[in-house]
């Protein structure tokens, strides 16, 4: 009975040319040996099983193969040949890097690359894993590296590329090795079971490879397990089996059912999917793989990103026409959610169940939210509408004696502040009384508008309900009715004695109150520039920003006191600020405070005498 040995040993690479998926490295390595521009020093990373070993080991024979072919190929008959298939070669040293990884092992290595090759032109050394290395080993064999002898080539392999000393990956070749394609897998694995002569279908075989993620020697093992399990036959259903894989056939049905909203048959596809021993993340998992690629088909020019099984692919591009590109993306985010939530759900079943309900009733909850009236239109909020105040247009006071006996008739315009609380939030509402129009002497008299009592006013813009805000109305316009009114009193005019006189009546008022914006009151400078009108005059702008803060109290006070509504006053900061800070008091030094001492008491100078003591 002949010894079995595995495919992946069995067909590994001899040659560049047999080497899968990596033309790009093989190319590179064939040319430099042709043209004799060989490094001393090559790094070849990448992911795991894509022929990092193979190609080191080729490379190794190749350059001391005794008659290389025009392409550059090892000739596999002449004596290194030979020798290296079998394993006999002493010009090539593989060493394990995961396992030798001390400074001893590479001061080791290094003490064996100062002997010559017996025969042929190289000695090899082969590290693999050699990010496994630690890194007083890494420092052992920089120099050896960086300057090795003429015969001497270094290999090095590993799949961390990060973990290597950025001074070693400076002294070498480095080769980026990239995963192998799901076609050239497929074609390799038909190559190999043409050899064996096994029957194995083209779906397992895609299916082995997207299985595999791009590493050939994961396909080869699998497919040998396979090939093991069903006695020499390698069909779609048993690859299913064995590889434990929920077939693309569920999730088409799944999808039928969800775009009829059949909830029913979807729940007992869920159930004969559980029965089967599928867990619940996978099918989610699944799932969402499964809506990616129907997304993907929607457009031609991605159908390439789709790695499915060839017999599914027309069905998977039937399928993706009759599903609106939102219901996919709206299904990938329940899915995704779905499966980070997972592992926190304490029932796994319900938690699956509860995304393909959603999903289920997805397309309806569409249609609803596109349509213009809808179930899904969404419901306008109820927004608070202001209280309807008529606008009265803003009228100045004319120069003619006539409009100010008309004037004086009528109310002013009084700003009335009252607070409302409503929910604990306190609300502002300024009130303004209506003002009639001053009438001019071209002005045809009209006739005055029918007062009416400020309850009958409340009363019909407030609601039958009592406890409406709007029913607040009757107090504020009662108070207003009673407050009494200055219109009937002429305006004083301005004067700077009475300025000055009110406004340092204001800053002793605040100085009372312990507020701090009186001293800005009054190191301000008053300028009067008419009847109605004057400025404020500061030094600085912190002076300003104090009497801003108190310009609305400041405003009503002068107002009462000159009894005109309409005196207005701006703050200023002047340009060169005068600050009279009074006269500055010298401090006194140790001798002028003993000669006032002195005067107050001349004993102490007769004491100081006796004592023999000094000033200073």
């Amino acid at each position: 009975m002949d010894k079995f040995i595995v495919s992946a040993r069995k067909y590994r690479p001899q040659t560049f040319d047999t080497v899968v998926g990596q033309a790009h490295i093989t190319t590179t390595l064939k040319n430099a040996i042709k043209h004799q521009q060989l490094a001393h020093a090559f790094l070849f990373c990448g992911p795991r099983g894509v022929g990092k070993t193979t190609c080191a080991r080729i490379l190794a024979k190749t350059i001391n193969c005794e008659n290389p072919t025009k392409d550059g190929e090892a000739c596999n008959e002449c004596h290194s040949c030979t020798s290296f298939n079998e394993g006999t070669s002493l010009n090539i040293h593989e060493l394990d890097a995961a396992s030798n990884n001390s400074v001893d092992d590479i001061r080791t290595l290094v003490e064996q690359v100062r002997f010559a090759p017996q025969a042929g032109a190289y000695k090899v050394y082969i590290i693999d894993e050699v990010h496994m290395l630690s890194s007083s080993a890494f420092n052992a064999f920089l120099k050896t590296l960086e300057e090795p002898p003429p015969y001497a080539i270094f290999i090095l392999a590993t799949t961390e590329k990060h973990k290597i000393l950025p001074t070693i990956l400076s002294r070498c070749q480095i080769f980026d090795f990239k995963r192998i394609t799901t076609q050239d897998t497929v074609a390799h694995l038909q190559d190999i079971c043409r050899k064996e002569e096994t029957q194995a279908d083209a779906a397992a075989l895609q299916l082995i490879a997207q299985k595999s993620e791009g590493c050939m020697r994961d396909a080869l093992s699998i497919m040998d397990k396979i090939v093991s399990f069903t006695n020499g036959e390698v069909t779609y259903a048993n690859t299913l089996e064995h590889l434990n894989i929920l077939d693309a056939d569920y999730y088409f049905r799944l999808i039928d059912c969800m775009l009829q909203q059949d909830l029913a048959g979807a729940m007992l596809l869920y159930d004969d999917i559980d029965r089967k021993g599928f867990e619940g993340d996978l099918v989610l998992n699944g799932l969402a793989e499964f809506i990616r690629n129907l997304l993907v088909c929607k457009d031609e020019k991605a159908a390439r990103l789709m790695e499915v099984v060839e017999s599914f692919r027309d069905r998977y591009v039937r399928t993706a026409q009759q599903v609106s590109a939102a219901y996919l993306i709206s299904a990938l985010n329940i899915l995704n959610e779905a499966e980070i939530n997972f592992k926190a759900a304490r029932n796994k079943r319900l938690h699956v169940e509860l995304a393909l309900i959603k999903l289920t009733y997805l397309q309806q909850a569409i249609s609803f939210t596109t349509s213009d009236e809808g179930v899904g239109k969404k419901k306008l909020i109820e927004t608070a509408k202001p209280i309807a105040f008529r606008n009265i247009n803003e009228v100045r006071k004319a120069d003619a004696p006539k409009e100010k006996k008309v004037a004086a008739t009528q109310p002013e315009k009084v700003p009335v502040e009252y607070r409302t609380s409503a929910s604990q939030n306190e609300a502002k509402l300024i009130i303004e009384e209506p003002k009639v129009p001053y009438q001019t002497a071209s002005t045809p008299t009209q006739t005055p508008p029918v007062e009416r009592p400020a309850q009958q006013i409340a009363s019909q813009q407030t609601p039958a309900a009592g406890g409406s805000k709007l029913g607040m109305l009757q107090n504020i316009r009662q108070q207003f009715a009673n407050r009494p009114t200055h219109g009937n009193t002429a305006a004083i005019p301005l004067s700077t004695d009475k300025l000055m006189e009110y406004w340092n009546q204001f800053a002793k008022d605040l100085k009372d109150n312990r507020n701090p914006a009186f001293q800005s009151f009054y190191m301000a400078t008053l300028n009067i520039i008419n009847d109605g009108c004057f400025e404020v005059v500061t030094n600085n702008n912190l002076e300003q920003k104090f009497i801003e803060q108190e310009r609305r109290v400041l405003s009503e006070y002068l107002q009462e006191k000159f009894n005109n509504r309409q005196l207005l006053f701006s703050i200023l900061v002047s340009d060169n600020p005068t600050i009279d800070t009074g006269p500055v008091e010298k401090p006194l030094t140790t001798r002028d405070q003993f000669i006032k001492i002195v005067e107050q008491y001349p004993l102490v100078l007769e004491l100081k005498d006796k004592l023999k003591l000094g000033v200073e």
